[in-house]
């Protein structure tokens, strides 16, 4: 499989049906260990005077121990036909056993961290800030109520995308 980089500038899709609808996987590592996981919270924009994604992962996900101790990262997306391959890595832990390979993903190394072959598109990201979110925060208390009734509220990673590769 080949991937060519693009521009951020050059990039054409609706972030509220990539991300919200489509999905994505988030994965951290390297070629010796790294997890992914799935992912239909986000965004993308300008921060900082950089192109930024930000991404929300719980306290209990197995993938949020290799972002918080790797610097790069990647988000990627997938056409349908891995839908039942993005329900695996979303319902499945990386420990207890090879969801990978349970999802039929091939591993792709890139920049010093993974991704799959099998995405249409990869964002290769560099943190820039990380934060946990707060109960006495939230505005709106039925969001509270009602996405975190155990209490295991998302750390909230804004990351530079450094890099954009498209499948050839």
């Amino acid at each position: 499989m080949s991937f060519k980089e693009v521009k951020t500038d050059e990039l054409l899709f609706n972030p509220f049906t990539k991300i919200g609808k489509e999905w994505m996987l988030i994965t951290a590592g390297n070629e010796d260990k790294f997890n992914t996981m799935t992912a239909s919270w986000g965004g993308v924009g300008i921060m900082w005077g950089k192109n930024v994604v930000t991404t929300y992962l719980r306290p209990q996900r197995y993938t949020k121990e290799f972002v918080d101790s790797n610097e790069l990262f990647t988000i990627s997306f997938y056409d349908e036909a891995y839908r039942k391959a993005l329900n695996i890595c979303g319902s499945v832990s990386g420990r207890e056993g090879d969801k990978v390979k349970q999802a039929g993903l091939t591993p792709y190394f890139v920049e010093g961290t993974a991704a799959f072959e099998e995405a249409d598109m990869i964002f290769i990201c560099k943190k820039q800030y990380h934060g946990e979110m707060v109960p006495e925060n939230f505005i709106e208390k039925e969001n509270d109520k009602k996405w975190y009734p155990n209490k295991d509220y998302h750390a909230m990673y804004i990351s530079e995308i450094i890099k954009v590769l498209v499948k050839e």
